[in-house]
Protein backbone atom coordinates (compact mmCIF):
# COMPACT_ATOMS: atom_id res chain seq x y z
CA UNK A 1 0.00 0.00 0.00
CA UNK A 2 1.38 3.55 -0.45
CA UNK A 3 1.46 6.32 1.40
CA UNK A 4 -0.45 9.65 0.80
CA UNK A 5 3.07 11.43 -0.07
CA UNK A 6 4.19 8.64 -2.73
CA UNK A 7 2.91 9.22 -6.47
CA UNK A 8 0.69 6.74 -7.95
CA UNK A 9 1.54 6.66 -12.49
CA UNK A 10 -1.16 3.84 -12.49
CA UNK A 11 -3.78 4.94 -10.44
CA UNK A 12 -6.54 2.94 -12.81
CA UNK A 13 -4.67 0.53 -13.53
CA UNK A 14 -3.60 -0.67 -10.11
CA UNK A 15 -7.47 -0.62 -8.76
CA UNK A 16 -8.75 -2.16 -11.77
CA UNK A 17 -6.45 -5.35 -10.98
CA UNK A 18 -7.60 -4.86 -7.37
CA UNK A 19 -11.27 -4.94 -8.74
CA UNK A 20 -11.06 -7.66 -10.60
CA UNK A 21 -10.23 -10.67 -9.01
CA UNK A 22 -9.39 -13.25 -11.78
CA UNK A 23 -6.52 -14.69 -13.14
CA UNK A 24 -6.49 -12.19 -16.09
CA UNK A 25 -6.07 -9.55 -14.56
CA UNK A 26 -4.20 -11.21 -11.11
CA UNK A 27 -1.43 -11.66 -13.49
CA UNK A 28 -0.83 -8.33 -14.40
CA UNK A 29 -0.56 -6.60 -10.21
CA UNK A 30 2.72 -7.44 -9.48
CA UNK A 31 3.96 -5.85 -12.80
CA UNK A 32 1.98 -2.83 -13.13
CA UNK A 33 3.38 -2.12 -9.54
CA UNK A 34 6.82 -2.79 -10.68
CA UNK A 35 6.22 -0.19 -13.45
CA UNK A 36 4.76 2.30 -10.99
CA UNK A 37 7.80 2.14 -8.69
CA UNK A 38 9.93 2.76 -11.75
CA UNK A 39 7.32 5.62 -12.87
CA UNK A 40 7.92 7.12 -9.42
CA UNK A 41 11.63 6.58 -9.43
CA UNK A 42 11.79 8.54 -13.00
CA UNK A 43 9.46 11.25 -11.65
CA UNK A 44 11.73 11.88 -8.88
CA UNK A 45 14.56 12.14 -11.11
CA UNK A 46 13.11 14.26 -13.72
CA UNK A 47 12.10 16.62 -11.17
CA UNK A 48 15.54 16.97 -9.47
CA UNK A 49 17.44 16.95 -13.35
CA UNK A 50 19.48 14.06 -12.48
CA UNK A 51 20.06 10.01 -13.16
CA UNK A 52 18.07 7.32 -10.82
CA UNK A 53 17.73 3.65 -11.40
CA UNK A 54 14.05 3.81 -12.22
CA UNK A 55 14.96 6.05 -15.04
CA UNK A 56 16.65 3.35 -16.93
CA UNK A 57 14.31 0.55 -15.52
CA UNK A 58 11.08 2.07 -16.65
CA UNK A 59 11.07 1.26 -20.16
CA UNK A 60 11.71 -2.33 -19.53
CA UNK A 61 8.72 -1.98 -16.84
CA UNK A 62 6.56 -0.62 -19.15
CA UNK A 63 7.27 -2.88 -21.70
CA UNK A 64 6.65 -5.94 -19.12
CA UNK A 65 3.31 -4.48 -17.85
CA UNK A 66 2.33 -3.66 -22.26
CA UNK A 67 3.37 -6.89 -22.54
CA UNK A 68 1.10 -8.40 -19.72
CA UNK A 69 -1.67 -6.23 -20.88
CA UNK A 70 -2.15 -6.29 -24.89
CA UNK A 71 -3.04 -9.83 -24.92
CA UNK A 72 -6.25 -9.01 -23.14
CA UNK A 73 -7.13 -5.81 -25.40
CA UNK A 74 -8.41 -5.17 -28.90
CA UNK A 75 -6.30 -4.70 -31.38
CA UNK A 76 -7.63 -0.47 -31.34
CA UNK A 77 -6.55 -0.85 -26.99
CA UNK A 78 -3.52 -2.54 -27.96
CA UNK A 79 -2.83 0.59 -30.49
CA UNK A 80 -3.44 3.15 -27.82
CA UNK A 81 -1.49 1.87 -25.44
CA UNK A 82 1.74 1.42 -27.39
CA UNK A 83 1.66 4.87 -28.13
CA UNK A 84 1.14 6.05 -25.12
CA UNK A 85 4.03 3.89 -24.04
CA UNK A 86 6.37 5.23 -26.61
CA UNK A 87 5.24 8.88 -25.52
CA UNK A 88 6.20 8.55 -21.93
CA UNK A 89 9.73 6.79 -23.51
CA UNK A 90 10.02 10.06 -25.63
CA UNK A 91 9.69 12.90 -22.45
CA UNK A 92 12.05 10.75 -20.71
CA UNK A 93 14.38 11.04 -23.20
CA UNK A 94 13.67 14.77 -23.91
CA UNK A 95 13.69 15.04 -20.11
CA UNK A 96 9.79 16.65 -20.40
CA UNK A 97 8.27 16.26 -17.09
CA UNK A 98 5.06 17.90 -18.27
CA UNK A 99 4.76 15.45 -21.66
CA UNK A 100 5.91 13.03 -19.06
CA UNK A 101 2.65 13.17 -16.23
CA UNK A 102 0.29 13.65 -19.84
CA UNK A 103 1.77 10.81 -20.80
CA UNK A 104 1.30 8.45 -18.46
CA UNK A 105 -2.34 9.39 -17.88
CA UNK A 106 -2.72 8.20 -21.42
CA UNK A 107 -0.99 4.94 -20.37
CA UNK A 108 -2.86 4.41 -17.65
CA UNK A 109 -6.54 4.64 -19.36
CA UNK A 110 -5.24 2.51 -22.02
CA UNK A 111 -4.28 -0.34 -19.88
CA UNK A 112 -7.22 -0.01 -16.90
CA UNK A 113 -10.02 0.02 -20.27
CA UNK A 114 -8.27 -3.25 -22.01
CA UNK A 115 -8.29 -4.66 -18.40
CA UNK A 116 -11.46 -3.96 -17.70
CA UNK A 117 -12.95 -4.52 -20.92
CA UNK A 118 -11.13 -8.20 -20.72
CA UNK A 119 -12.53 -8.53 -18.06
CA UNK A 120 -16.33 -7.66 -18.61
CA UNK A 121 -16.60 -10.23 -21.62
CA UNK A 122 -14.92 -13.10 -19.66
CA UNK A 123 -17.70 -12.41 -17.32
CA UNK A 124 -20.21 -12.46 -20.13
CA UNK A 125 -18.66 -15.37 -22.34
CA UNK A 126 -17.85 -13.29 -25.32
CA UNK A 127 -14.50 -13.98 -26.58
CA UNK A 128 -14.90 -12.48 -29.92
CA UNK A 129 -12.73 -8.79 -29.24
CA UNK A 130 -9.51 -10.95 -27.71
Amino acid sequence: MRTCREPTFLPLTLSTVRATPDPTTRAVHATARRADSAAAECWAALLAGCDAPGKHQLPLRLRELSDAATPHATEGHRGKIDQARTRIEEALTDRDGEDFAEAFIGYDQAVATALARAHNRQETGDRTWV
